[in-house]
């Protein structure tokens, strides 16, 4: 049994979702062989020395909550969302996660899965693509985790708003499509990657989708994001995809 999830957004400001995370890692997910993150654990990651401020004791708690769940022999892999790309080696180490590339080829005796965060696939939006490009950059990241704690801390709450803000003026403009995956880019993706089974976050559209790409029919499925009184995994057992729902 495999699950996946996505799009938590964890944040002290959301302790219902985290109550629901830290049941799920302590029972239905023990069930499973592996967990794939696909992006955006967390709402804000401002640095890995994050697990150690006195001052917020948060995100330790789900680090140790996912070591219980690496320690009672169920894997981890993560990738980066847009919100958590700075997500490093010392959460990988401290919470037995193995870090994926975006996108990631999961083939299995049977099946064969492409993962991504999916942000990366929203190209009519160019001011957010020019944006996923800098903050992905390597010498950008060194720059950033040079400066203080508490100083990254403030840059992510002003993100964050700004994030949010962006968002407000794509609905009011009636531009709510830039916020979805462009189908051509897509397309192109699905046949890039061997006409696999596309499973995806980001959008916080769950939605199962069929393409048609050069005559093969494709799935692609969109998982949910996660809110105060219910959270959502998908599962594959070997012969299909069933979405479940939290608590």
């Amino acid at each position: 049994m495999i699950h996946f999830i996505s799009d938590l957004h964890l944040s002290p400001q959301t302790p219902g979702v985290a109550r629901i995370f830290l049941d799920y890692l302590g029972g239905p997910v023990r069930a499973a062989e592996h967990l794939y993150i696909l992006g955006d654990l967390f709402e804000a990651w401002p640095g890995d020395d994050c697990i150690d401020d006195p001052e917020d004791t948060f995100n330790r708690g789900i680090v140790d909550g996912l070591r219980a769940m690496t320690g009672s022999g169920v894997s981890l892999s993560l990738m980066h969302g847009n919100r958590d790309f700075l997500l490093g080696d010392e959460f990988a180490m401290r919470s037995g996660a193995q870090p994926l590339p975006d996108p990631y080829v999961l083939s299995l005796p049977n099946w064969q899965f492409v993962l991504s965060h999916g942000d990366m696939l929203c190209t009519d939006d160019q001011d957010y693509q020019l944006f996923r490009a800098q903050i992905r950059d390597p010498a950008w990241r060194v720059a950033f985790l040079n400066k203080p704690l508490q100083e990254r801390k403030a840059v992510a709450v002003a993100l964050r708003q700004q994030s949010e803000h962006m968002k407000r003026e794509k609905v009011l403009h009636d531009q709510q499509y830039m916020m979805d995956l462009n189908l051509g880019a897509t397309d192109d993706f699905l046949r890039y990657n061997g006409y696999a089974t596309f499973i995806h976050g980001h959008t916080h559209r769950p939605e199962k989708h069929d393409h048609l790409v050069d005559g093969i029919h494709i799935e692609r499925w969109v998982m949910s994001d996660w809110h105060e009184d219910q959270g959502e995994y998908l599962s594959w057992d070997g012969q299909q995809l069933k979405r479940h729902e939290l608590p």
